[in-house]
């Protein structure tokens, strides 16, 4: 199937490793221009890299924290200026760290917007005018299951990733006469350094080897196994693309069955 993106610009943040990186992949492999930014410059520059010369794309990579919205605004702007357009944002960042409510102070409530809400707000806010302009625009936002079924010790992650939902679920209805879609992926156990940092610390609160922590995660999908990361990729790029231009303001788990609702 030709997803129609060849010559598409797209941008993913978050994109040195993980699921970022694995959907920044797959977007140059179906012949769009990809700029990818991350915190830490010589992994990003690395896995540029690797995708320029894997899929012979054109690639852009910016250092940026997404947390500082002038550098976040640096990485768009270099974007439009090298290609001179915007087809394509995907949002994604680190998740905050673990903890229960009687555990977390206001200080990590508000460094947890930062990192997982406004800089979804901010790029959303500076691509759009450009996606409305051209009356074509994807806008998806790499989320969690937690936004359909809450992980245990996340509070914040489930507390800010529902929050992305809801700015994209009514987002979805205000741009949809322009020719933008948004969406949502909410993925579940995917092997990325994400998951092996919170199957660690599970692990050691439970007394347990990190591989039989991974085995009782394992067990709970009902496939039976984490995720390749680039099966995410799949169907993040469909998302992207021509072919999805009937999809939109819907939030699509990716989790070999370990979500458990109806809807």
């Amino acid at each position: 199937m030709d997803l129609g993106l060849r010559k598409r610009v797209a941008l993913v943040t978050g994109a040195s490793r993980g699921l970022g990186y694995a959907t920044a992949f797959r977007l140059a492999e179906e012949g769009a221009h990809v700029a990818l930014c991350a915190r830490n410059e010589k992994p990003l520059q690395e896995a540029a890299q690797r995708i320029a010369e894997a899929t012979q794309a054109e690639v852009l990579a910016v250092p940026c924290d997404v947390t500082e919205p002038e550098a976040l605004e640096g990485f768009l702007d270099a974007a439009l200026a090298n290609w001179g357009r915007v087809d394509i944002l995907v949002t994604n960042a680190g998740g905050p760290p673990p903890g229960q409510f009687d555990t977390l102070n206001q200080e990590q409530w508000e460094q947890a917007a930062n990192l997982t809400l406004f800089p979804v707000v901010r790029a959303i806010r500076q691509v759009l005018p450009v996606m409305r302009s051209a009356q074509w625009g994807r806008i998806l936002n790499i989320t969690s299951i937690a936004v359909k079924q809450p992980v245990q010790d996340l509070l914040l992650s489930n507390a800010m990733r529902s929050a992305v939902v809801g700015l994209a679920k009514t987002l979805a209805d205000e741009v949809a006469a322009d020719g933008v879609t948004v969406n949502n992926i909410a993925p579940g156990y995917f092997n990325t350094e994400r998951l092996q940092q919170l199957m660690k610390a599970r692990a050691e609160k439970a007394g347990i080897s990190q591989q039989e922590q991974q085995d009782i995660y394992a067990r709970n999908v009902p496939l039976g196994r984490i995720g390749d990361p680039m099966e995410f990729a799949d169907f993040a790029a469909f998302l992207c693309s021509e072919r999805a231009a009937y999809i939109t303001g819907a939030t699509f788990q990716i989790d070999g069955g370990l979500y458990r609702g109806m809807t």
